[in-house]
């Protein structure tokens, strides 16, 4: 909320025809009390979509913390770009937040108004929070995923795994990557990395699988390779970028992004002639991709300046190497 609006908020509590009551006593007559127990208030200003967040989710969010009649939050999110996932029951410090949050759907913005025995308690938090003080959040959810179900199945044994339905660990899987692409947006590289990994290990562990399922799996697995990839590029680890990139070029020898992904790990090794390879490659099945054009270029350059350092060092060790290089 704007300083403007977080003012005209306060004018419109502060003025009225009980001036005896603060600003937090008027608005909370007109909040929900969600406990029962006047711990945790609630006012929707806008309404979300879909099932409550659960327990066991991880919630992507915005929210800004305030003190009675402060007009700026005392914590806030709403400068970042790109807000972390917060795992409930890990992340969450306050139990009246994790109670918002599990009373939440995705995509609404609430307002909350917490007790102090919800919030910071009678200590507080010094020098933001004063002692016993009571608390205004307002949360969007941005998106949530559930990663309960999930992080139980990754941890049983492969033959665990393997008796639960197809459909399931599909869906985990899927899960398990939208998650890491998540992460991979907020630059999180090695979080990405992690949820990638999980997934193909999963999807790799399934076994007794029909012509069907083993297709769908296939297909799932390509673009986790493709990711676990560039992860590790981002990683500065160009040895396993070319591993997860070969395993994607086993099941597509000609996938266009795969291949890009390996001269992009060989140009990172200085192993020009590859990486030139990978994307003539890459262009006969897309001669317009800007993408492999562009780093075509850039290796063809590096390849021809790796070739004529080799061949200087070559004409110092053997002096008769120019001239027989000539006939």
């Amino acid at each position: 909320m704007s300083t403007n609006g977080r003012r005209n908020l306060w004018q419109r509590f502060v003025v009225g025809n009980e001036p005896s009551l603060s600003p937090f006593e008027r608005l909370q007559q007109q909040m929900e009390d969600i406990l029962g127990n006047g711990g945790v208030l609630k006012e929707v200003i806008y309404p979300g979509d879909g099932p409550p967040v659960p327990q066991s989710a991880s919630v992507l969010m915005h929210y800004s913390g305030f003190l009675e009649y402060s007009e700026r939050p005392f914590e806030t999110t709403s400068h970042l770009k790109h807000p972390r996932l917060v795992k409930l029951g890990r992340d969450v410090s306050l139990s009246g937040m994790e109670v918002a949050l599990l009373s939440m759907r995705k995509g609404e913005f609430s307002r909350f108004l917490l007790q102090p025995r919800y919030a910071y308690g009678e200590m507080g938090c010094p020098p933001l929070i004063p002692a016993a003080a009571r608390v205004l959040f307002e949360i969007q959810i941005l998106d949530f995923y559930d990663l309960g179900g999930v992080d139980e199945l990754v941890q049983m044994t492969v033959e665990e795994q393997n008796q639960f339905p197809f459909s399931k660990v599909m869906e985990a899987a899927d899960t398990l990557r939208s998650c890491g692409n998540r992460c991979f947006k907020q630059s999180r590289f090695e979080k990405a990395k992690e949820h990638y990994k999980q997934a193909s290990v999963l999807l790799g562990n399934r076994a007794n699988v029909s012509d069907g399922e083993r297709a769908e799996i296939r297909a799932a697995l390509l673009p986790l390779y493709l990711n676990l990839s560039l992860a590790a590029l981002r990683l500065d680890a160009p040895q396993k970028a070319l591993k997860y990139a070969n395993r994607a070029l086993a099941m597509d020898g000609g996938d266009t992004k795969a291949l890009y992904r390996c001269a992009q790990a060989y140009a990172e090794l200085r192993q020009y002639g590859s990486a030139h390879a990978c994307l003539v490659k890459a262009r006969t099945r897309r001669p317009l991709d800007s993408d492999v054009n562009s780093l075509l270029k850039t290796i063809t350059m590096r390849y021809k300046q790796s070739l004529d350092k080799e061949k200087q060092l070559y004409t110092k060790m053997f002096p008769g190497f120019e001239s027989q290089q000539k006939m």
